[in-house]
C-alpha cells in the first residue's frame, strides 16, 4: 500500500531528529529504544514486586508481557499491510543510530526500498500498553507509566526509525490491546487465579 507523508508528519520529525538535537539525547534516545533495557528494568520490577506483594505479582507481570505480546504481533500484521519505508531509508539528511554509532544520510541520499516496516511503531505500540497494564494492574502507580511511552515514541522520532504518525498508530494500537487483554483478565482469567493485587 501506498503511504503519502502528510506535510506536518515530516515537519515533526525534521524538528526532532534533526533541529532539536543535543549530546544527552545522542547519550539517553538508544537506551530508551533498547529492548534489552526495557526487560532488565521489567524483570527487577518484577522481582522486586513478588518480595514486597507476593508470588501473585509474577503472574500480574505475565499479563503485562503476554499483552505486549499481542501488541508486538498486532504491529507486524499491520506492518506487512501498509509497508511503509522508514525515515532513516527514505529521507535525505536523517540521523539514526547504527551499531552503536550516530551517522547521517547524506544530502544526495535516495530512496531504494520499495516496502518497509515503518507503520505503526511497535515500540510505541509496545510501550503504551504495558504503561496501560501496569495502570490497570497496579492503580497506586497512578498515571506515571505513561511517561514510557511518551519517551519511547519520542525516542523513535530521535532515531530516525519512524514518522509521528507512526508513533501515534502504534500508541491507539498499544492501548487497543491493552483494553482486550484487561478484560480478558479482569472478567474472565482472574476468577481462576484468587488474591488481591
Amino acid at each position: 500500500m501506498f503511504f503519502l507523508t502528510p506535510a506536518l508528519d515530516l515537519r515533526l520529525l525534521l524538528l526532532v531528529n534533526q533541529e532539536w538535537r543535543c549530546a544527552l539525547f545522542d547519550a539517553i534516545m538508544p537506551v530508551l529504544s533498547s529492548k534489552t533495557a526495557l526487560f532488565i528494568v521489567l524483570a527487577l520490577a518484577a522481582g522486586l514486586a513478588a518480595l514486597r506483594l507476593g508470588k501473585r505479582q509474577l503472574l500480574l507481570v505475565l499479563v503485562l508481557l503476554v499483552g505486549m505480546g499481542l501488541s508486538d504481533a498486532a504491529t507486524g500484521v499491520v506492518k506487512s499491510q501498509i509497508n511503509r519505508v522508514r525515515p532513516l531509508n527514505a529521507l535525505a539528511g536523517i540521523y539514526h543510530h547504527a551499531h552503536g554509532v550516530w551517522e547521517r544520510r547524506p544530502m544526495d541520499f535516495v530512496q531504494t526500498k520499495e516496502k518497509g516496516t515503518s507503520y505503526p511503531s511497535a515500540h510505541a505500540a509496545n510501550s503504551m500498553c504495558l504503561a496501560v497494564l501496569a495502570m490497570l494492574l497496579w492503580p497506586r502507580l497512578r498515571r506515571w507509566p505513561l511517561l514510557l511511552p511518551l519517551l519511547v515514541g519520542y525516542s523513535r522520532l530521535y532515531l530516525g526509525k519512524h514518522y509521528p504518525t507512526d508513533v501515534l498508530a502504534g500508541w491507539l494500537l498499544g492501548l487497543v490491546v491493552a483494553g482486550f487483554v484487561w478484560l480478558a483478565w479482569e472478567y474472565g482469567l482472574s476468577r481462576f487465579f484468587p488474591g488481591k493485587n
